[in-house]
C-alpha cells in the first residue's frame, strides 16, 4: 500500500524523465547551427560493432556552420564520414587528411516549418505523457480512497497537487517547444 507523498513523488519524478526525454529529443533535431550533439544518433562500425561517433573521434566545433570530426585511429576517417553521409541529417562532410569538416547547409524555408511541426509533435507527445501519469497517480489515489487508507480531504489535496504538478510541466513543455521553434525560425 502506498502513501499518497510516494505517488506525489513517483509521479513527478517519471513527468520530470518526460520533459527530460523532450529535451533529448529536441536537441537532435537541427537547427542552421552546428552543434556537435548533432551527430550523436550517427552510429559507426567500430571492430564488428555499431558505436556512437562521439565514442570513436573527438567531435567539436570549428565555427556556427562546420563541425569538424577528428577519428582516433587511422582508416576510421572513412568509416565515419560514410556513417554521417548515410545518416538522414542530410550531411555532406569534407576529408581533410584526417580531418573531416561537416558543413551545415542552410535551412529552406519550408525545411524550418517542417522541423517546427517535428518539434510540436514530440511536445504533444510529452504532454501525452505527462497526462497519462496524472490520470495513473489520480486513479491511485482514488483506489487510496476506495480501499480507507485515506480520507476524502486527502484524496482531494492529492487530486489537486496532481493537476497543479501536470500544470507545471505542461508550462516546461510548452517552453522548450518554442525556443526550439525560435531556434529553427532563427535564420
Amino acid at each position: 500500500m502506498s502513501s499518497p507523498a510516494e505517488i506525489r513523488k513517483t509521479a513527478e519524478q517519471k513527468m520530470a524523465k518526460s520533459v527530460d526525454a523532450l529535451r533529448a529529443e529536441l536537441q537532435k533535431i537541427r537547427t542552421g547551427r552546428a552543434h556537435p550533439g548533432l551527430l550523436d544518433q550517427v552510429h559507426v562500425e567500430y571492430y564488428g560493432s555499431m558505436v556512437p561517433i562521439s565514442q570513436v573521434a573527438n567531435v567539436s566545433l570549428l565555427d556556427a556552420r562546420t563541425i569538424s570530426v577528428q577519428p582516433w585511429e587511422k582508416g576510421m576517417g572513412a568509416k565515419v564520414e560514410k556513417a554521417i553521409r548515410e545518416s538522414d541529417l542530410g550531411l555532406n562532410p569534407s576529408a581533410q587528411g584526417d580531418l573531416l569538416r561537416v558543413p551545415m547547409p542552410p535551412l529552406t524555408e519550408e525545411r524550418r516549418r517542417e522541423l517546427t511541426k517535428v518539434a510540436r509533435h514530440a511536445g504533444e507527445e510529452a504532454k501525452v505523457a505527462v497526462r497519462n501519469l496524472r490520470r495513473d497517480a489520480n486513479e491511485h489515489a482514488k483506489r487510496l480512497l476506495k480501499d480507507k487508507a485515506i480520507g476524502e480531504d486527502d484524496e482531494r489535496r492529492l487530486l489537486d497537487e496532481m493537476q497543479r504538478l501536470t500544470d507545471r510541466m505542461v508550462v516546461e513543455i510548452d517552453r522548450l517547444v518554442a525556443a526550439k521553434e525560435g531556434e529553427i525560425m532563427a535564420v
